[in-house]
């Protein structure tokens, strides 16, 4: 029996692994271009800054009409939650709460965004994952918690309850904001999303930007300083979420959320490669174990089909 008409119009499941791989990559070496910006201006600069400078692009291609408006009351409400989650509110509480914590606690707790997000998405779409996509989920985790631990002296630590609970709290609004992205990219488009959440989060930017003091830092930013805010504005604010809204939307927010368990294995790429980092052999087991979880948590049960019945030889 040949496959329903509207399959052939059915993203590839390749192709959104891919972007939404993509993304994560992006994403996975922003860390590095941060601490580079971080030399030259404090990290609420930065976080601040990369917003408005993106906004160079969406507002400019708001204002020429070559990105489409939310027309329903919907949209604009997902629109308010993909910008004031991950444009906005997400870097700045998730900078402050860092400040009282640790890194390798911010971390571990970014670890659990893929979760929050494939849950939030479930419940609001009034269902439950399966058993083998929360399986997934929690052996992933425990690896990094493993890789993460032992990479970041998390063994034995102790760090203040109030920045847990702050970066708990920005990552719990950022997978409100990727889950409100997912339903205004499934029907305004993840290029037109992105630009209206960027446009927004800018505003908001600039207003705690100036509240800060952070023009008169970014005036004495170096070269390298502005290098990184470029990058973070531009590859990571914009082709990023670009690419990661589309993915959400084409593959659906729990089969796709998973995909950022990768995002600390690239960094302890990175790090193996330009800081001469090593990874241990406890470090590979706990690479394996996330693949593992990721490969399970996307993983989709063989469908089972009704064996052809069979001809009876003739005499």
């Amino acid at each position: 029996m040949s496959a329903p008409a509207d399959g052939a119009h059915r993203t590839s499941p390749t192709l959104v692994i891919a972007v939404a791989a993509f993304a994560v990559l992006v994403w996975g070496a922003s860390p590095f271009v941060t601490k580079i910006g971080t030399n030259d201006a404090d990290s609420l600069t930065i976080g601040f800054l990369r917003t408005v400078v993106a906004a160079g692009v969406s507002v400019p291609l708001i204002l020429l009409g070559r990105v489409a408006w939310p027309q329903t009351r919907a949209e604009w409400g997902w629109l308010a939650g993909s910008s004031l989650g991950g444009f906005f509110v997400f870097p700045v509480v998730y900078t402050i709460g860092i400040g009282y914590s640790t890194a390798s606690h911010g971390a571990l707790i970014l670890a659990a965004l893929p979760v929050m997000t494939g849950l939030i998405g479930a419940l609001l779409e009034r269902r439950l994952p399966p058993m083998r996509w929360w399986a997934g989920c929690v052996l992933a985790a425990a690896g990094l918690t493993v890789l993460i631990g032992k990479r970041s002296g998390f063994e034995g630590g102790s760090d203040p309850l109030l920045g847990d609970l702050l970066m708990l709290g920005a990552s719990t609004i950022c997978a409100f904001g990727y889950v409100a992205g997912a339903r205004l990219s499934a029907t305004l488009g993840s290029w037109n999303a992105t630009m209206w959440g960027i446009s927004i989060g800018a505003v908001l930017s600039a207003i705690g930007l100036t509240l800060h003091g952070g023009f008169a830092a970014a005036g004495a930013m170096g070269e390298a300083g502005w290098l990184a805010v470029f990058y973070l504005a531009f590859v990571v604010a914009i082709v990023g979420y670009v690419a990661w809204y589309w993915a959400l939307a084409k593959g659906g927010v729990e089969r796709t959320a998973p995909a950022q368990f990768y995002q600390p294995v690239v960094g302890v790429v990175l790090s193996i490669v330009f800081l001469d980092e090593t990874l241990s052999a406890l470090g590979v087991a706990a690479a394996a174990v996330i693949l593992a979880g990721i490969w399970i948590a996307r993983r989709r049960p063989a469908k089972r089909t009704e064996p052809a019945p069979a001809l009876e030889e003739e005499r």
